[in-house]
């Protein structure tokens, strides 16, 4: 495979979409059950990334939906903070317990719906980015670490590395420091030609603070194989499909409300992107590699030679052979 070939399908990739921070389908169908005058009966089963299993049904009443969340690391969350950022934004609506067999059960009632456009759809939005609130707790626990360090009048805190196994074989590790919060991405690249774009892609990511434009963005390290210093204590197993990418942040990318909250979303997807961005890196090779091999199909059709001992008949019906 040329490396230029290679390189313009990273830098060039198929049409992709823009992952959003919710999950777009529970998003659509509380919209369209908020919309619709007569309440109808609902059963339905939403897999998100990660192996997220979200369940939504109405088991007591037409009018009320009951959203069940269910995620393998919810209880490492839970141990970071995630009840408290439960209960800040749901309140009310947590139904205990939960619906068996999953961790969180929401209820909405259509009943008692805001009447303005706008709170009704800020309503759906805080729903549909239950696992996004949910993957937040160590980040602000780590956050109030961090601000603990700057704050003269407080004890400094002895913060721990969380580790929050949400995939299988991947995790991802966080923990305050001194002046900066560091997060880890360990990830799975099962297939080599996933390593060698997942390589160019991550490199890229290292590569790009030394845009004049990118000053301000989270420093990137890039390391396979071994795992970064802050988890040798970890034992982990040396492997050749393991990568590891770390993340650092400065109290400017988390010091604001507003930047922390994006900074959060943001940082969550990374995962999800950076496989879904090689998975079209390789659509557009498949493509352009199809492409240029009926272009060469065409050539060698027009070159195959003229056959000149093809037998000929003259208008009489005699055959005719050059000799």
């Amino acid at each position: 495979m040329p490396f230029n070939l290679a390189q313009e399908a990273i830098y060039r990739p198929c049409t992709m979409i823009l992952l959003d921070y919710h999950n777009v389908i529970l998003h659509d169908t509380l919209s369209a059950r908020f919309e619709s005058e007569k309440p109808e009966a609902l059963d339905m089963t939403i897999v998100d990334f990660d192996g997220v299993l979200y369940h939504l049904s109405t088991p007591n009443s037409k009018t009320d939906i009951q959203i069940s969340f269910k995620w393998r690391c919810f209880p490492e969350l839970i141990n970071y903070g995630a009840n408290d950022i439960l209960q800040r934004e749901y309140g009310t609506m947590l139904v205990t317990p939960a619906q068996p067999g999953f961790d969180v059960t929401i209820n909405v009632d259509l009943t008692s719906l805001p009447q303005e456009a706008e709170a009704r759809e800020e309503l759906i939005r805080k729903v549909s980015l239950l696992k996004r609130n949910i993957m937040a707790a160590p980040f602000e626990r780590a956050f109030k670490e961090q601000e603990q360090f700057e704050d003269e009048k407080q004890a400094n805190p002895n913060p721990e590395l969380m580790a929050v196994h949400y995939r299988e074989d991947e995790a991802i590790y966080v923990k305050a420091n001194q002046d900066r919060v560091t997060v880890i991405f360990s990830t799975r690249f099962k297939d080599e030609t996933d390593r060698v774009f997942g390589k160019v892609f991550l490199q890229e990511f290292v590569d790009a603070r030394k845009r004049q434009d990118l000053q301000n963005a989270p420093p990137v390290l890039f390391s396979t194989r071994e795992p970064p210093l802050e988890l040798r204590h970890l034992n982990l197993q040396d492997s050749e499909e393991m990568s590891y990418i770390t993340f650092v942040l400065f109290p400017r990318h988390f010091a604001a409300l507003d930047v922390r909250e994006e900074t959060i979303s943001r940082i969550q997807i990374f995962r999800d992107y950076l496989h879904y961005h090689i998975k079209c890196a390789k659509a557009y090779m498949h493509t352009r590699m199809r492409a240029r091999v009926r272009d060469f199909l065409k050539v060698l059709n027009r070159a195959k030679p003229e056959n000149l001992n093809v037998e000929k008949k003259t208008a009489t019906g005699r055959t005719f052979r050059r000799t």
